[in-house]
């Protein structure tokens, strides 16, 4: 029966809506790569027993209930420039990541590649992850002090910290990645995320947004190249003013999928 319901329906010249899947991974037009991030649930914040814990880390359930595309790479002084035209930095490299510009500078620079002629015709609209969003991607799974485990010894295989003693950022990339795919998701410079400061909910929650209203200090996380190791934890949460400009700042970009 189900046969012949079928060849009826495929003579009529019915057929299912077809979805078109979204690529694991893009290269846009001036060259960033981004890979794509997949929906889940993960615990966000830290336990009360990690090592280096902060008061603000509370530990709560976060749901991120859609796929979004985020940088393998933390924006470099090259991609900055393609975009706005300008090279803020203090420590100077094409590869290396783009610093000394403000959180109002990151969201202008998102807002500048969104209208690029290639990025427009895609339907690509870019964006600084949100708190939330980064910290699921810098985790990648695991629920540990970092994303490869809770031991400092591996930190500088994975990011340039204080404890590399150099004192400077590096070309991105240069480290190991996370189980994701990204890179220096520990150190090498902080990253804006999209949200204001506030305190964590008091229980589970669906794609948070920190505060959603405004605030005084944008969040910051990552940690940096002059930072110690228990300020480069995938749960630290870094905050300063919206026009601040620090050789320890910078950002990577998000994507929502087209449905183009």
């Amino acid at each position: 029966m189900r046969f012949l319901l079928l060849c009826i329906l495929l003579a009529s010249g019915w057929m299912a809506p077809v979805y078109a899947q979204q690529p694991k991974a893009i290269t846009n037009s001036i060259g960033m790569k981004l890979v794509l991030i997949p929906p889940g649930t993960f615990m966000m914040g830290s336990p009360v027993e990690e090592v280096g814990r902060k008061g603000d880390e509370k530990q709560h359930e976060v749901t991120i209930s859609e796929s979004y595309y985020l940088g393998v790479y933390e924006v470099t002084q090259g991609e900055y420039e393609k975009v706005t035209g300008a090279n803020p930095s203090g420590f100077k490299g094409t590869k290396n990541p783009v610093e000394m510009v403000s959180w109002e500078e990151a969201v202008s620079f998102c807002k500048k590649l969104s209208e690029m002629p290639n990025e427009k015709a895609a339907g690509r609209e870019y964006r600084l992850p949100t708190e939330a969003e980064w910290e699921y991607a810098c985790r990648a799974g695991s629920s540990k002090a970092y994303s490869f485990g809770d031991s400092l010894d591996s930190l500088g295989s994975y990011g340039w910290f204080k404890g590399n003693l150099d004192g400077q950022t590096h070309p991105v990339g240069e480290k190991k990645a996370n189980a994701w795919g990204l890179y220096d998701m520990h150190g090498n410079v902080w990253e804006w995320c999209q949200d204001w400061y506030a305190a964590y909910p008091p229980d589970a929650s669906t794609d948070p947004q920190q505060g959603p209203n405004g605030g005084s200090n944008p969040v910051g996380r990552g940690g940096g190249w002059n930072y110690d190791a228990d300020l480069c934890r995938s749960a630290v949460r870094g905050r300063f003013a919206p026009r601040a400009r620090l050789n320890y700042y910078g950002f990577r970009v998000a994507l929502t999928p087209s449905v183009k």
